[in-house]
């Protein structure tokens, strides 16, 4: 998934699409493409790499003429980056192109009903289905709106498509669920776009497509229909934006968007894995025996994607009753690790490229164990070298600091621990339900919790002159409490500390003085007493307390703080995930009242590739 443009109109295609993917670029991708319709037939162009290529095989457009054509950036999530799987995916007729974002979620009961029927595909994509299935209906009725209204009906999952077809040379067709896709109203001329960057050039009037939704473009007009296929008048909205702001869907920031994508990624990342209440992983590469015969596990990464792992400690030893090792990557290899046949090495690492992590998965190879790689780019370094892959499907981060990763990776590694425990049975049947369920609600309350965003802004502007800051907390707390102490320093520039609460009398608690900021995480119901009883012995100190805490808590809580946080109720397991967005959202706001670079803050990178 990542950028779509289409176009029919009265110019040619193919400079426009090209331009439009050019305009997508900031969102990071591995591959582009471009089908255009002309003269009665499709031309197809596409590559990996970067957009410049795709220009360079096409002469800027001129080798694929035509009136009508849709394009593609893509960031690989069913199958590595390469030309093959590259979109747009043209069916075994060749009459018929589609872009896709989102992912299908029944694609492989799709294809091999297919394969059944006598279709071959080409690409490991679950977006090639979308085409044989297109072109399976389209030979069998002979309309392809006809076609295309059956094949959103077989299809699961998240999308937004962009089809043409050879037999309609003057028809766009678009539709949508869970996955962003907006219409531009043009003079002789009309597009469709993921992003309004791509079609800001042509077109300030655009209308979004509400899920459901689908439409039919051609030169003349748009025609939209509701999921009951009745036409609709959709509400256009004037764009008044720069493009600068556009590319960021109107954010300020890329970070503060993809804190607002955290919903809709994490249902990219779990929805797929559940069905019928059970957690179900068929990317998985292990059999049953390869799980129950696990000794131990090790949780190896860095950064963010480390505290993940903290987090991933409690949880899994809870569920599965194995013990679990935490290691810094850049520590792991040098170590002389006792790790061998018969351990399991989680990796982590956002980018897969991580060169620290990539050591230590090698290193731990050579010695015997198995590993498994938890990542977010398709066809990585570390995706390669693992023995089995999960990938988090989070979609491409540009902010350097993470937030989406880091949610996504969290959600994979529960669900990773949740199957395990079902194979080993090692989890009592009503928690792992709950756990489930609790999952699947993740996206609703993190959509919650975004709407408090005004608040958390406001106490950030109480913040954010504070030089020194400490984050404290027991439990799934501490573990949640080193990622939010990481976020501020990254952004804000502000020195800041996590501490174990339990360790503050052992030597930190001399650190405390009148008006230090303690930022204490009360959200882990077994331990709440005692969080409680370390607000009180830091105030008493002269700290002043800004807490988070569960809405059930809250009341609690907001007698002893003057600022206060709150994050829905849910799983003891799950609560990490809920309890990072307030967190990143208040280091967000902070650095931006100190006016800091947040996208890039200064001396980092999105990928470390040195040692």
């Amino acid at each position: 998934m990542c950028g779509i443009v289409g176009y029919v109109g009265q110019q040619e295609a193919a400079p426009i699409l090209l331009d439009g993917l050019r305009r997508l670029e900031y969102r990071g991708y591995d591959s582009a493409g471009i089908a255009v319709c002309g003269d009665g037939q499709l031309r197809v162009k596409k590559s990996r790499g970067r957009l410049q290529v795709l220009s360079d095989l096409t002469h800027d457009g001129a080798d694929l003429p035509g009136h009508l054509g849709i394009g593609h950036t893509r960031w690989a999530t069913h199958g590595e980056p390469n030309d093959i799987n590259a979109h747009p995916h043209v069916s075994q007729s060749g009459r018929i192109a589609v872009v896709h974002n989102g992912i299908i979620e029944n694609y492989a009961e799709l294809k091999e009903q297919l394969l059944h029927k006598g279709y071959g595909f080409r690409s490991e994509t679950d977006t090639e289905v979308v085409a044989q299935l297109l072109d399976y209906y389209y030979a069998d009725c002979g309309d392809i709106f006809e076609a295309m209204i059956r094949m959103l009906h077989a299809v699961d999952g998240a999308y937004a498509l962009g089809i043409i077809c050879a037999d309609y040379p003057d028809r766009l067709l678009c539709a949508r669920k869970d996955a962003p896709l907006l219409l531009g109203f043009g003079e002789g001329e009309n597009m469709i776009a993921s992003d309004v960057t791509a079609i800001i050039r042509h077109t300030r009037d655009i209308a979004y497509l509400d899920d459901g939704e689908l439409a039919i473009l051609s030169a003349k007009g748009i025609r939209v229909y509701d999921s009951q296929m009745r036409p609709i008048e959709k509400e256009h909205r004037h764009v008044d934006w720069d493009v600068a702001a556009a590319e960021k869907g109107g954010y300020e920031h890329f970070m503060l968007k993809e804190i607002h994508e955290q919903p809709r990624a994490i249902r990219e990342a779990t929805a797929a894995r559940i069905q019928g209440g059970q957690v179900v992983l068929r990317d998985l590469n292990m059999t049953d025996q390869q799980i129950r015969d696990i000794n131990k596990i090790f949780i190896v990464a860095c950064g963010s994607s480390y505290h993940v792992g903290m987090v991933g400690k409690y949880n899994l030893e809870r569920m599965l009753r194995r013990s679990v090792e935490v290691c810094l990557a850049s520590e792991f290899r040098y170590s002389d690790p006792i790790v061998g046949k018969g351990d399991l090495v989680i990796v982590i690492s956002q980018s897969g490229e991580t060169l620290d992590t990539m050591a230590a998965l090698r290193e731990a190879k050579r010695r015997g164990a198995h590993i498994l790689s938890i990542v977010n780019v398709v066809g990585s370094s570390i995706a390669r070298e693992s023995h089995t892959v999960l990938y988090t499907w989070a979609g491409p981060e540009i902010a350097v600091a993470t937030t989406k990763a880091y949610s996504t990776q969290m959600a994979v590694l529960n669900l990773l621990g949740l199957y395990f425990s079902q194979v080993m049975g090692t989890l009592d049947h009503e928690v792992y339900s709950a756990m489930v369920r609790g999952i699947e609600k993740l996206p609703e309350q993190m959509e919650r919790i975004l709407e408090q965003a005004e608040h958390i802004h406001d106490i950030a502007k109480r913040c954010a002159g504070r030089e020194d800051v400490f984050f404290i907390g027991r439990n799934l707390d501490y573990a949640l409490s080193l990622e939010g102490s990481l976020k501020l320093k990254e952004i804000s520039y502000i020195h800041s500390e996590a501490y174990a609460s339990g360790e503050l009398k052992h030597g930190t608690i001399s650190l405390i003085e009148d008006g230090t900021l303690v930022i204490a995480l009360g959200t882990y119901t077994p331990l709440f007493d005692k969080a409680m009883s370390n607000v009180v012995e830091v105030q008493a100190r002269g700290a002043q307390v800004l807490a988070l805490t569960t809405e059930s808590h809250a009341g609690e809580m907001g007698k002893r703080v003057p600022m206060l946080m709150t994050i829905p109720d849910t799983e003891e397991m799950l609560l990490p995930q809920l309890g990072v967005v307030p967190l990143q959202l208040l280091s967000y706001y902070i650095a931006l009242e100190r006016g800091c670079d947040i996208d890039k803050p200064r001396n980092l990178a999105k990928s470390v590739t040195v040692e």
